[in-house]
């Protein structure tokens, strides 16, 4: 290993195009990565920024935004589970609104019980935004969407399905992929979505210990007409049926499958060319009685610490790659197995580009030497 070190310090000119295309073939799998998980999981924020431990809706949902209304006095199955100590009803429809300068934009109304014990608010609602909401046709919208819904600030009025509302207050950081996200009040949701007060979309659930939701959970399922989900459960369903559903996966996976077929490609022919270029370094080992396998294990070294050095660069690269998108308006999620599985491919391209380049090797011959 050491001297495959010494190797690449004293030929980088030779190596260092290899390690910059490793760097940039790992940055470019983890950017893909991280914006695919931050794409989807905006699907799924109702779900994660909420504390219920149980979602109870339509049989068969396979998304929190694609939902059906379902008896309130479903309530009682839930509440006579004694591991449950809270059950309250959740409200989520899409709806139009209409904008005061013309113009209609789709939005995702929610509305949830508002008091501190809430299950289905979002955190970022605070008590003091709470306390807005009851009063009635009042909404929290994201700040991003202001301009989106022709809304300059706090106090405006907008038209939604036919009734009046105002914005009493912003959030930040809960955009919506499908349209913007209405927060408000169960009877504002009510007259906006138009339900019955016998209806609900969910029943949320809120367990005394969390470790028992699994035991309710296996209570739940019992009845065949609802679905009975944990939060986890949930929230990655919603992500994986938009992650198929759209197809945008396979469009993000294939261009990060682009980028390690091209960076395996010309690391392979990075590390053929300095194997080849080192052919007469390598003919005196071999006169001198070093083993091939000796020398391809040098070749293989090599193809360790190239890979190591351009996964070094790009971890960095990818964290500052990440926080640029952030600051444009992209969502992304970079968690540390998402960045162990982009190092861990990059790795392997290394190592399949090392033995590619093993190939030069067959010319080796002490003969050259006297050439």
């Amino acid at each position: 290993m050491s001297f495959a070190l010494a190797t690449l310090w004293h030929e980088r000119s030779r190596f260092l195009p290899g390690i910059l295309v490793v760097a940039f073939s790992a940055l470019l799998i983890a950017v893909q990565g991280g914006l695919l998980l931050g794409i989807f999981s905006l699907f799924a924020l109702p779900i994660d920024r909420s504390r219920a431990d149980v979602w109870v809706g339509y049989p068969g949902t396979p998304s929190v935004d694609l939902c059906l209304p379902i008896p309130k006095a479903w309530e009682a199955r839930l509440a006579v589970q004694p591991e449950v100590a809270r059950v309250e009803t959740y409200l989520y429809g899409t709806i139009a609104w209409g904008k005061r300068g013309g113009g209609i934009e789709t939005c995702s109304v929610i509305g949830s019980s508002l008091d501190d014990e809430s299950l289905g608010a979002i955190t970022e609602l605070t008590p003091e935004l709470r306390a807005r909401l009851k009063e009635s046709g009042s909404v929290v919208v994201d700040e991003s969407a202001l301009i989106d819904l022709g809304l300059t600030g706090l106090g405006d009025v907008a038209e939604v399905a036919g009734h009046r509302v105002r914005v009493v207050g912003v959030v930040h950081g809960i955009r919506g992929i499908a349209g913007a996200y209405i927060f408000c009040s169960l009877p504002t949701a009510q007259t906006l979505l138009r339900m019955r007060p016998d209806q609900a979309v969910f029943l949320l659930a809120g367990c005394r210990n969390p470790a028992d939701v699994p035991t309710v959970l296996e209570r739940l399922r019992t009845y065949e007409n609802m679905s009975a989900f944990s939060r986890d459960e949930f929230s990655l369903r919603s992500r994986l049926h938009w992650l198929f559903k759209t197809k945008a996966g396979v469009a993000l996976g294939c261009a990060a499958l682009l980028g390690l077929i091209v960076g395996a490609a010309v690391t392979s022919q990075t590390l053929s060319a300095a194997t080849a270029a080192s052919l007469r370094e390598l003919a005196v080992l071999e006169a001198l009685g070093i083993p091939t396998w000796r020398m391809q294990a040098l070749v293989l070294a090599q193809s360790f610490w190239v890979g190591l050095l351009g996964v070094a660069l790009a971890v960095p690269a990818s964290f500052c790659s990440a926080g640029v998108l952030q600051v444009l308006g992209a969502r992304i999620v970079l968690p540390a197995w998402m960045l162990g599985g982009a190092a861990g491919l990059t790795m392997a391209m290394a190592l399949l580009a090392g033995l590619v380049s093993l190939r030069a090797l067959r010319r080796v011959e002490p003969a050259t030497l006297l050439r």
